[in-house]
């Protein structure tokens, strides 16, 4: 409860004469209500009591409409009161009200059965004292056992009567009367219809196309367009079944379709004394499914004796049926301005809003007070000339569907929702941050309702405040409406009822990213729960800003690249068997991380040290920095794109080739794809940037390597066929892998065309001894043919090993930045570098020159402890077990 201070200082009637609080009246903390203060005291203060206003009022609906009408209540002095289903618990639409109660409790009844339970909404109403229950649009709106219930009971229906209900909620009986007052009409069936038979005999008659309608209800429901005599009987099924569903009765009635018309429709308000005025016309057109998605008041371009004509229709057939109360009398316009009836909806309209706008008429009040006994001069509209028109209004129906999954609806929680505002901007809606979006009703999010003074600037002004929107955890409609906006036909006013399903660039919608709501939740998880990575098991990151060391202004930079791009793959080749030295391939930014740090290396880390490492390495065979694992873990724990990690680093790393690993007819995958897929990928990747292709197969199958070779010869790339190592050369026991198999293999492999043979190390296993053996006997094999050496330093020896294979005649060796080298990575660079120089090895690169780059990628590799390999020192029990490396 707040004090009497309080409530002074912030209760904008408190000091008003004559309606000071009383003594024990107590005001509810926190009250969300739109009645922020007694009502009495309201009608006290503004006169609002009288014989033409309602003491306490109900609303048997739910969601933005009740909001509506509480608002409209409030603001005529009533109290309201709300009526709610168990699953609505939580909305906000019973917090609006002075008063809520729950209907269906602790019974069978589904979420929709709990708003069509009349019987049960008239006893909450007699019992908490209603005078007066409006109910809204859907549900009981249209039913006129509920209106003589209420009746029964001494309560007033805001709507028309009973028996007025039953006539227009009957299409075909309110046809029937449209043709008593000579209005035009499609034509239709006499009488609702209920089997599958009769629409074939109206069919034999008539022909198609034609259009199945729920006999007691609109909005779309229970509605089909048949144009195939075969559709017929499934369709009709499927609209007597909604039907059903929806009201209760699934009888429809049929009509012949006109195609492209306009969907048009007048306002009336009609008072108890036989006054009927119109509220003009409003265009419908834009529909999806035959429910209105955007709706406008005046409609464009519509001859003016067609509109003369629609109103003069509208009032002529409402004071024949001596209509009271709000309601639409809808037409079909044709090409050649021909109206036809089509129905009259009993009850507030969704998009009576645009109406309100140009009209300034509060239609839901002016349906509270005329239920009151007000007549329409009550109201201020003695005649037809007292309603003016003043600008354009635009409706859209912003709803929680998905445009590309055909509208499908969308349920969640609202994690965030922020609304646009401004000059002549209206919301209508019963939703906020945190609310739920239920599956078992409509799926109507919130109406936009925007004034202008002409139809240009009520677009724009809709269109402003669409991008104003901020809706996330459901999808919406909002980028199918912004595509609305902006189409052709729609700035022309020449859309109609077909513009939908005839404009398929409505569909081309861009994907939201999403990013800030990702990001905070992310954010939250991480400091309320900590983070949760897969595979983080280590450390938590360091907190250290790597040092980025500068390129020399003055600094020279060539490299291997120029050659082959100016002389072709061949001669790159022999290039590098003519080399003098031994030749290093630096796999810092692949496969080092692959094994140490779970393949975690973010695109950024790489990017800031590429021009360095363009200077620095600059007398490198190639940078391995793709392939492998890089596909998988970029895409599915990095969320980045490899493509454009390929993209950034080859812009920054020019001169240096770039090397990838290559699985055969798997290429990055886990599995076998189509030749087309592979060899357009091998394609794409030679073009964006990768040189050499490192071919493999775990299993050392030449079948699966043979069509990956000649995928990269067709691209334009440097094969480099890999023999996958395994056993022990050195051990004359063991002799399933002996050297004729090694050598064989490598023969099969030649044979493919291939221009580098590569010996794949896997788990760390080639020993020096080995090294000496396998590579010499290849060398003397295969003369001219470069050879390089992958092998991992699992077991420490990696350094020897490659420089026994130097020795023994390899042109490359794979090694890693110092502080990524070692354990299950690939040797150091550093102790390769500084064991082969002043030698016929010598490297040509300048230690002092790599050292920047160790501190880098030792700064870095502490950001990424949590994912760091478990293994603190190498291990000899690899040769047992024989586990590669990236495996630990």
């Amino acid at each position: 409860k707040t004090t009497e201070s309080f409530r002074k200082k912030f209760n904008p009637l408190a000091n008003v004469e004559g309606v000071a609080p009383a003594e024990d009246e107590q005001c509810a903390d926190d009250d969300d209500s739109c009645a922020a203060f007694d009502a009495d005291r309201m009608s006290r203060a503004f006169s609002l009591a009288g014989d033409t206003t309602f003491k306490k009022v109900m609303c048997a609906n739910r969601g933005e409409i009740a909001v509506r009408v509480f608002r409209a209540a409030t603001e005529l002095g009533s109290r309201t009161v709300a009526v709610f289903s168990p699953p609505d618990r939580l909305q906000p639409h019973r917090f609006k009200a002075d008063e809520s109660y729950c209907v269906g409790e602790n019974t069978d009844m589904t979420p929709v059965d709990c708003y069509l339970a009349y019987n049960d909404i008239v006893d909450i109403a007699k019992v908490h004292g209603v005078e007066a229950i409006h109910p809204g649009y859907g549900f009981l709106s249209e039913r006129a056992d509920f209106a003589r219930k209420c009746k029964e009971e001494g309560i007033a229906f805001v709507g028309p009567e009973a028996e007025t209900l039953e006539l227009m909620g009957d299409k075909t009986r309110a046809r029937n009367v449209a043709i008593e007052c000579n209005i035009p009409v499609i034509p239709g069936t006499d009488d609702a219809v209920s089997t599958v038979e009769e629409a074939e005999e109206f069919v034999e008659k008539f022909g198609l196309p034609i259009i199945l309608k729920a006999a007691m209800g609109g909005g779309g429901r229970g509605m089909r367009v048949v144009m195939e005599r075969e559709d017929l009987a499934p369709l009709f099924s499927r609209a007597t079944s909604e039907a059903k569903t929806a009201f209760g009765d699934g009888r429809v009635f049929i009509e012949r379709f006109i195609t492209s018309p306009r969907h048009i429709e007048v306002q009336i308000l009609a008072d108890s004394y036989g006054n009927v005025v119109h509220l003009h016309e409003r265009d419908c057109s834009v529909q999806r499914r035959h429910q209105k998605v955007v709706e406008m008041a005046p409609a464009m371009g519509l001859p003016e004796s067609t509109r003369q004509a629609v109103f003069n229709d509208a009032i002529k057939l409402c004071k024949h049926i001596n209509y009271k109360n709000a309601g639409t009398v809808e037409f079909l316009v044709d090409r050649d301005g021909t109206h036809y009836f089509i129905e009259v909806n009993p009850r507030v309209q969704v998009e009576h809003t645009v109406t309100e706008e140009v009209t300034g008429i509060d239609i839901v009040q002016s349906q509270l007070r005329i239920a009151a006994g007000a007549s329409l001069a009550d109201l201020g509209i003695s005649c037809q000339d007292d309603v003016k028109v003043r600008g354009v209004a635009l409706q859209t129906r912003i709803t929680t569907e998905d445009p590309s999954m055909n509208f499908q609806p969308n349920i969640g929680r609202l994690e965030v929702y922020r609304v646009p505002g401004g000059m002549g901007v209206r919301i209508d809606s019963a939703m906020s941050a945190g609310t739920t979006i239920s599956p078992h009703y409509d799926s109507l999010l919130t109406k936009l309702t925007v004034h202008a003074a002409t139809f240009k600037d009520a677009v724009q002004k809709s269109y402003r405040c669409l991008c104003e929107f901020r809706v996330r955890g459901v999808k919406t409609n909002i980028p199918f409406l912004q595509n609305v906006l902006v189409c052709r036909e729609f700035l022309d006013s020449t859309i109609d009822t077909n513009y939908v399903d005839n404009t398929p660039q409505l569909f081309n919608l861009p994907m939201g990213l999403d990013r800030a709501s990702r990001l905070l939740d992310y954010l939250g998880e991480s400091v309320v729960n900590g983070t949760n990575h897969p595979g983080a098991v280590g450390l938590p990151p360091a907190k250290i800003k790597p040092v980025i060391p500068k390129v020399p202004k003055d600094a020279k930079i060539g490299g291997w690249r120029k050659i082959l791009l100016d002389e072709g793959p061949e001669a790159f080749a022999k290039a590098v068997r003519a080399h003098k030295g031994l030749l290093l391939t630096d796999t810092t930014w692949r496969d080092a991380h692959q094994s140490l740090l779970a393949t975690r290396m973010r695109t950024q880390d790489m990017a800031k040290i590429a021009p360095y490492s363009s200077y620095a390495l600059q007398n490198m065979f190639s940078i391995e920095m793709w392939g492998g694992a890089t596909f998988d873990v970029s895409m599915r724990f990095l969320h980045e794109c490899p493509w454009e990690r390929l993209d950034q680093l080859r812009a920054l790393v020019p001169n240096v080739p770039f090397q990838m690993l290559l699985r055969g007819t798997n290429a990055v995958g886990y599995t076998t794809y189509p030749d087309n897929v592979v060899k357009a990928f091998v394609k794409e990747a030679h073009t964006r940037g990768i040189d050499i292709f490192r071919v493999f197969d775990s299993l050392n199958y030449v079948e699966n390597m043979r069509f990956g070779i000649e995928a990269v010869r067709e691209a334009g790339g440097v094969v480099e066929a890999a023999v996958c190592y395994t056993g022990d050369l050195s051990d004359p026991t063991k002799t399933k892998y002996d050297l004729d198999y090694y050598l064989d293999l490598a023969q099969e492999l030649v044979d493919c065309g291939i221009h580098i043979l590569a010996i794949k190390d896997m788990a760390g296993l080639l020993k020096p001894q080995a090294a000496t053996l396998l590579v010499s006997s290849l060398r003397a094999k295969f003369p001219d043919l470069p050879i390089h050496v992958h092998t991992h330093d699992t077991a420490g020896v990696g350094v020897a090993a490659m420089l026994a294979a130097a020795n023994a005649g390899a042109d490359v060796v794979d090694c890693a930045s110092d502080s990524m080298a070692g354990l299950t990575s690939q040797p150091s660079m550093g102790a390769l570098l500084v064991s082969a120089q002043d030698t016929p090895l010598a490297t040509g690169l300048d230690l002092r020159t790599i050292l920047p780059l160790n501190v880098y990628w030792e700064q870095v590799r502490d950001l990424y402890r949590p994912f760091e390999c478990s293994l603190r020192a190498g291990t000899s029990d690899v040769y047992m077990h024989e586990m590669p490396g990236g495996q630990y």
